[in-house]
């Protein structure tokens, strides 16, 4: 009788929790299918028909969007993808090297290097925006892809992540044999250091590209080219022009929609590395 008390709670426990995890999933996913709908009806259906009743026009949106200033969304998507990928590469590479360096090394000033990247972490992007505009304006820089790039290139939470997952992913007794076998630090770090921590770096790498992917602000004050928008800029160029043609709104709906497919795929495909570590650590455990 015990046994069965005690089994009710638990499964009353395990209702609770699946009912907010669908809870929060369909809070998560039902703007996703709100874009999926709305991009398939027309700019007379989008504000005169049911919300989530489909339509039928998501070709002709498509073709509309892809005939906009002979094709600019394109160059904004391939824009996005500069941005996000270069900037996340790199904001990656160097997040491991800093990372690896606070979490093996010691030396002086460590902690407060370490402390100054928690205060970094804290502060809101939003806000070094102007100040980035300042510096990188002096250097003539504006308006140029560098003015995107060059801010994302550091990240203190993704060198915050990496030095965790340095700590946690690389033993210093292997660091000791590499070193005893002759490699330098350079070469322990790229042979050695950075296979260790690969499922770790492909977070960081994945959190910085969703990052730059969504950024509008920093763009948005850097850019006054249109042919160097990124996504949100150009999307956020179409909504305003809605309130004198209201024909872009559906532009701006199926483009929201077009850009989060590459997202998805991302996620997707750098997938497989979280599910082999998690086997990985089973098998260990």
């Amino acid at each position: 009788m015990a046994l069965v008390a005690s089994a009710r709670p638990r499964q009353g426990r395990s209702v609770l929790a699946t009912t907010l995890l669908l809870l929060g999933a369909a809070y998560c996913l039902l703007p996703v299918l709100w874009v999926l709908i709305a991009s398939s009806k027309s700019a007379g259906e989008l504000f005169s028909t049911f919300t989530l009743a489909p339509s039928t026009h998501l070709w002709d949106n498509l073709v509309g969007l892809d005939d906009y200033r002979d094709g600019l969304y394109w160059r904004w998507m391939a824009n996005t993808a500069l941005y996000a990928g270069v900037g996340a590469a790199v904001s990656t590479f160097v997040s491991a090297m800093a990372g690896y360096a606070l979490a093996k090394f010691e030396f002086r000033g460590k902690s407060f290097v370490f402390n100054l990247i928690l205060a970094g972490v804290l502060v809101p992007g939003v806000l070094l925006a102007i100040p980035q505009y300042l510096l990188l304006a002096k250097a003539g820089m504006t308006n140029t892809y560098w003015a995107v790039l060059l801010p994302s290139f550091i990240s203190p939470y993704g060198i915050y992540l990496a030095r965790i997952f340095a700590a946690a992913s690389v033993p210093s007794e292997i660091l000791e044999a590499s070193r005893i076998d002759g490699a330098g630090d350079w070469r322990t770090f790229t042979r050695v250091v950075l296979p260790m921590m690969r499922t770790g770096l492909v977070t960081v790498f994945l959190f910085q590209f969703v990052a730059v992917w969504n950024n509008f602000m920093l763009p948005y004050i850097m850019l006054g080219d249109d042919k160097l928008y990124p996504i949100t800029v150009g999307l956020n160029g179409l909504l305003n022009q809605g309130a004198n043609q209201p024909a872009m709104y559906t532009a701006v709906v199926t483009g929201a929609l077009v850009s989060i497919v590459p997202l998805i795929a991302l996620f997707l495909a750098l997938q497989r590395y979280w599910q082999v570590d998690l086997a990985a650590g089973g098998v260990k455990a």
